[in-house]
């Protein structure tokens, strides 16, 4: 069989310790990474950008970011829309304030003003847990949603309180507006999403990653063996909102290219994003992947088989997705809590002993 460990011998702690130690692993994330980057741009087009593709990247980054704070830190969040809403509009300011700047700074500085909020918002998590927590980050979802719509700065003084994305280019190829190329903005976002998904995995992999968990498991157990509960709850809050705040913006400015906030970074997206992790797994960066993928397919997969093969009407259509999304929480929080990147790493462990499955 092609999926094996024997002969994939070690000879050092830093080989051992790979993201990837079976070779097999190491070139099917090297085929994943040429496709995505070498072949997809000359395929994609408009209907596959924006249907599949840039959801599933941009989600998939704001899934990491939830995830480091709630699969690996443990603690709870239901503000992720508004966070996404501080990326989206700190993109907006300074993409109209610096236009010569480039997108890419942009796009960071907005991450790390998101981070500055969402520590601000973590510091009760310092003297609340649990319900209490999540009752005070769904707070912070509803007073950011409210801020940006009654403040006219934010929007600019905008008769009609929306924010639209100016036109913007990177070495000469534009990737925000109506007249940016699909491939254009696929890569744009696919460059954030690797360098998010490399960061956070050699994060929750080191010492950092470790007093996260620590402080998931038991935090007072944590604190005595020496884990400073203030500097990894902070740390936590503050990269998971870097990677949310990038999430939001790009997420206005390549994906949208306009919003109103009530509309688009509303409390649904903040259950949204918590279900892609619930279901794809908590404390998996694979899980966060995982979930993105399957809420953006499924309603995509129940349009084709539902309304363009079957004839179910729309609106059928659309709660038989809310209904099969409750089902999967449900099945998942009880049978496998773990998601589906248990699944995978179970099917894998199977692959492995073939033909001797354990």
């Amino acid at each position: 069989m092609f999926y094996r460990e024997a002969g994939d011998y070690k000879v050092s702690y830093q080989q051992d310790s790979q993201t990837f130690p079976i070779k097999f692993d190491r070139y099917r994330y090297f085929l994943v990474m040429a496709v995505a980057f070498l072949v997809v741009p000359f395929f994609v087009n408009d209907y596959w950008a924006n249907a599949i593709l840039l959801p599933f990247l941009i989600y998939s980054i704001a899934a990491i970011g939830l995830n480091i704070l709630v699969g690996y830190c443990g603690q709870v969040s239901l503000g992720t829309g508004g966070f996404m809403a501080v990326g989206a509009y700190a993109c907006y300011k300074l993409m109209t304030a610096f236009p010569e700047v480039s997108m890419f700074v942009h796009v960071l500085l907005s991450g790390g003003i998101t981070a500055l909020v969402c520590v601000a918002f973590g510091l009760p998590s310092l003297r609340i847990k649990g319900f209490y927590l999540a009752v005070a980050t769904l707070a912070a979802q509803f007073f950011l949603v409210w801020l940006f719509n009654r403040v006219p700065w934010f929007y600019n003084y905008s008769a009609s309180g929306q924010i639209n994305a100016p036109e913007r280019d990177v070495f000469g190829v534009i990737v925000t507006g109506p007249n940016a190329p699909a491939w254009a903005t696929y890569l744009f976002s696919l460059i954030f999403l690797t360098v998010c998904a490399i960061v956070a995995r050699n994060l929750t992999r080191g010492t950092v990653g470790r007093s996260w968990m620590a402080i998931r498991d038991m935090d007072i157990a944590a604190e005595i063996i020496g884990v400073n509960p203030l500097k990894a709850k902070l740390s936590a809050f503050g990269v998971s909102g870097f990677f949310i705040g990038i999430s939001g913006a790009l997420f206005f400015a390549v994906y949208l290219g306009a919003v109103e906030v009530g509309e688009a970074f509303g409390i649904t997206k903040s259950f949204l994003v918590l279900f892609m992790v619930i279901i794809g797994g908590l404390g998996s960066i694979f899980g966060s992947f995982a979930g993105a993928a399957f809420l953006v397919l499924l309603p995509v997969v129940l349009k084709v088989v539902g309304v363009d093969l079957l004839g179910w009407p729309t609106d059928i259509v659309a709660h038989f997705q809310l209904v099969i999304v409750g089902a999967l929480i449900i099945v998942f929080l009880i049978a496998e809590p773990h998601g589906i990147a248990q699944l995978w790493r179970v099917a894998k462990e199977k692959l492995r002993l073939w033909p001797f499955p354990h």
